[in-house]
């Protein structure tokens, strides 16, 4: 009985050990994603959280993935959330709306 106790001790300790290098790799590796400007493969981009279920791609180009990374540190929001904000900025800047609507009083937006 006590060998058996004791080899479940081992077991669960192994699982344990085994959980929490999984996890601080994990970590390790999302935090290496919030400090770098290089391109990112795309499954380490997805490991670092710039994938969901709604935007699947092929890896964002430099720029992007940094913009998205400084929204998702500044305003702790999760990837689609900054993606959403990067989206509405870029808007912005070229006279557009968050609805899609020219800003501009003189556009023509219907006959």
């Amino acid at each position: 009985m006590l060998f058996y106790l004791s080899l479940l001790a081992v077991l669960a300790s192994l699982s344990v050990t085994a959980i929490v290098h999984l996890f601080l790799r994990e970590l390790r590796l999302s935090s290496q994603a919030l400090t770098t400007t290089r391109r990112l493969p795309f499954s380490d981009q997805a490991r670092a959280g710039l994938s969901s279920p709604m935007f699947d791609i092929d890896g964002l180009d430099e720029q992007g993935t940094q913009e998205v990374l400084d929204i998702m540190r500044a305003q702790r929001v999760n990837f689609d959330q900054a993606r959403l904000i990067r989206h509405n900025q870029i808007l912005a800047r070229n006279g557009i709306d968050p609805s899609g609507m020219p800003l501009d009083s003189k556009a023509v937006t219907r006959l």
